[in-house]
């Protein structure tokens, strides 16, 4: 049995997290901050994780860390560009880097988020092959995974460990959820439902709950490298967390996020979780205490029908500096794999100390660019700063 993420009480969420996995010796240091009276996320295991967090990766310095990786016109990886190459700014203001490295070695945190909804019963299989394959040849000495699955709950099949075994077996245990009768439902009927009819459970795709549980629970306090591959249509329904809160707890958690998109045949279908930039102040209804967290219910975000699923993950993996992946004929999910695996390997990791202005409370846009031609560079596009 998995661990099912839940919802425990009303707390406040943590202020500000400054960007991207930290350089060997240094991490962006998180200030606790009230800003708004939104319920937070537990995850609710019998067992911890284990995994130790060093103490003496960490010191107490305002240090912004960028991951980056730049491909050439030919969208080759480059890997040989040193600090002087690189040019970044923060809400347009110059900003000097202090500290660069390539980082091919320090320790790698990654997680798959595996939709198991019914829109992708007819990939799983693929999916399943091909991740246990990509864990196998990325996973190096000290580095972690974990694998969870989401459909119209949000389950850990498998919590942070370096055991190929045991995340084997958590891949190997995925399945598809069928709707289920509920003879409890209090759900109305149609007008020719007669007694004992049983309404079916519809099943849901939590994924914006499952991007902001993957961020706030298990990749929110780890040090190094963190990264989660989701694989599905990008389409949510019945998440309780909108895109933005998702987008937001990754971008604090430091956690790239890369998206592996397969198109549905029911993709294009009404959204009943939250979607769309408008987001300050997370109002709109509360959230039950305790029990498990499936989608449904009250406190869902304002509904959008019609939604891309397509472009949901471009926008999630745009903003946290990853990338999304189309899965076809020609380009095949292990290839896709293949090229993830290259970045997450050739990676360029800079550091700033924010200049006063873009140290100011809230959310910043970071440009970062080479003086390179024809060179492009993939980077998140922003971070978080406490007052």
């Amino acid at each position: 049995m998995g661990t099912i993420l839940e919802r425990n009480h009303p707390v406040r969420l943590a202020g500000a997290v400054l960007i991207f996995a930290c350089v060997v010796g240094l991490t962006a240091q998180n200030t606790t901050k009230p800003t708004s009276d939104r319920p937070t996320t537990t995850l609710q295991t019998a067992a911890e994780s284990t995994a130790p967090v060093p103490a003496d990766v960490s010191v107490k310095v305002n240090v912004v860390n960028v991951f980056a990786t730049v491909r050439d016109k030919h969208h080759n990886v480059v890997n040989n560009l040193t600090k002087d190459d690189f040019a970044l700014s923060s809400n347009s203001l110059p900003q000097t880097i202090r500290y660069f490295s390539q980082e091919n070695n320090l320790p790698l945190t990654l997680g798959l988020l595996v939709d198991t909804s019914l829109s992708q019963r007819e990939v799983l299989d693929d999916e399943r092959s091909a991740s246990y394959k990509f864990l196998d040849q990325m996973l190096h000495e000290k580095d972690l995974a974990f694998v969870l699955h989401f459909d119209r709950e949000v389950e850990l099949l498998q919590d942070v460990t370096s055991s190929r075994s045991k995340l084997e077996n958590a891949l190997q245990s995925l399945r598809i959820v069928q709707p289920t009768a509920d003879p409890d439902s209090n759900a109305p009927q149609s007008p020719d439902s007669g007694p004992g009819h049983r309404h079916m459970r519809r099943a849901g795709t939590l994924l914006n709950d499952a991007v902001y549980l993957a961020s706030e629970e298990l990749m929110k306090n780890r040090t190094g490298r963190k990264a989660v591959v989701v694989l599905t249509d990008g389409v949510d329904r019945g998440s309780k967390e909108s895109l933005l809160s998702a987008i937001e707890a990754a971008q604090r958690a430091d956690c790239l996020v890369y998206t592996i998109y397969f198109k549905s045949n029911e993709e294009g279908g009404f959204n009943h979780g939250g979607y769309g930039r408008p987001h300050v102040g997370m109002g709109g209804g509360g959230y039950p205490g305790g029990g498990r967290y499936p989608g449904g219910g009250r406190g869902r975000y304002p509904q959008e029908a019609h939604v891309d699923g397509k472009k949901v993950l471009q926008q999630v993996s745009q903003e946290t500096g990853g990338r999304m992946f189309e899965v076809s004929k020609n380009n095949p999910v292990v290839r896709i794999y293949g090229e993830i695996s290259d970045e997450l390997r050739n990676q360029y990791s800079l550091g700033f100390t924010p200049t006063p202005e873009a140290a100011r409370a809230g959310y910043h846009k970071i440009q970062l660019t080479t003086k390179k031609k024809d060179m492009a560079v993939q980077a998140r596009e922003g971070y978080y700063s406490a007052e």
